[in-house]
């Protein structure tokens, strides 16, 4: 694990804390029981192969 050679000062970490944000996954239209579904990318094919429920 990284350790920080000196202390960074309280702007510095707020900064740096607020401008990170999260991304929400990509959905992607996917066709089950002839409705249309939006998954995440990552398991499309989870989910034609019938391993996720949408």
């Amino acid at each position: 694990m990284a350790v920080p050679k000196r202390k960074l000062s309280r702007s510095s970490t707020r900064h740096r804390r607020a401008t990170w944000r999260a991304t929400p996954p990509d959905l992607v239209p996917v066709v089950v029981d002839g409705r249309p579904v939006l998954v995440p990318r990552r398991l499309v094919t989870a989910v034609h192969r019938g391993f996720v429920q949408p």
